[in-house]
């Protein structure tokens, strides 16, 4: 359920009611980062698929709003993965263990978001080491850099034998799991099993981070298979653009190309096209701006559109 503890500069007020006053920053930390591993998947290929398992009750209960799956989703489509699935399960061992083997045998990319905090609720890493028939062990070098990173903070130093092994519970990993430090400044690793199972805190700054800083590490499709995603703008009503929508689906599916529409509540739809050759599409987008009597806009117009709503 809960996260790393993760140092980050704070504000703190006082008593009196004082404007909050910045607190010195944490140290800069420049871990070394892990060397490249052997392609995961087998020279000369790459990830085509992807699946994401978001773990907590906070989630489906209510408590926490999920972001990290729509990040992740916007992570693949930029990537040129195409994401097939998307679950959340409770903190649950039977769940996590079932999960995690279904998602592997059937994708090339999976991720799992949260549960590896200190808690008693925190169960991925000892699920996943059940679900590959691994044992548990303390992984040393991230035991390391977490006494590194803490050292400065008294109320850390200061806790008792069963707070420190609390604590150290988020270096216990699947023993033969691959273990990635993907940036010189997060002490968090990303521990991957079966080449293709890659474990994640829920908290979305950190979530992002890692993610991001995991790119080099991946064996990613080539620009030449990542898609492009068009969107023509119309204010006539979608049961005015049905019947296009459909024979143009109809007639570019061979192409492989992806037609979308999305209402924006008395407003208007927005047209998505998705697909593969710059050129045909950007042809393809201009053709369904005139029919529809509206605009072909781009992903940053698109986005500031939304956020202005």
């Amino acid at each position: 359920m809960s996260g790393p503890d993760v140092p980050v500069a704070t504000l703190s007020g006082n008593a009196s009611g004082n404007a909050a006053e910045p607190q010195p920053a944490p140290m800069q930390w420049n871990f070394p980062t892990s060397p490249m591993p052997p392609n995961p998947l087998g020279e000369g290929r790459y990830i085509k698929t992807a699946a994401a398992l978001v773990i907590g009750d906070e989630i489906l209960n209510g408590k926490t709003l999920d972001r990290n799956s729509n990040y992740f989703a916007g992570y693949c489509f930029e990537n040129g993965i195409n994401l097939k699935r998307i679950e959340v399960i409770p903190d649950n061992e039977d769940d996590i263990i079932e999960a995690s083997r279904r998602l592997v045998q059937t994708h090339d990319f999976v991720i799992t978001s949260g549960g590896i905090g200190p808690t008693h609720d925190d169960i991925t890493y000892a699920s996943l080491a059940k679900a590959f028939n691994q044992p548990l062990a303390h992984h040393a070098e991230t035991l390391s850099r977490m006494m590194k990173i803490s050292k400065h903070r008294m109320d850390i130093m200061n806790q008792t034998a069963e707070q420190r092994e609390a604590r150290e519970r988020m270096a216990l990993f699947p023993a033969n799991a691959e273990v990635l430090f993907i940036a010189p400044d997060v002490w968090v690793p990303v521990v991957r099993l079966e080449g293709k199972l890659c474990v994640f805190p829920g908290i979305p700054k950190l979530f992002q981070r890692m993610l991001e800083g995991l790119v080099p590490y991946l064996p990613l499709p080539p620009p030449s298979e990542r898609p492009l995603r068009l969107q023509v703008f119309t204010s006539l009503p979608e049961s005015s653009i049905a019947p296009y929508l459909t024979e143009l689906q109809a007639r570019t599916k061979a192409d492989g190309i992806q037609v979308g529409s999305y209402p924006l509540l008395m407003r208007g739809v927005y047209v998505a096209l998705i697909g593969r050759g710059e050129q045909a599409l950007r042809a393809l987008a201009e053709e369904v701006a005139e029919k529809l009597e509206g605009r072909v806009l781009t992903e940053e117009e698109v986005a500031k559109e939304k956020a202005a709503l």
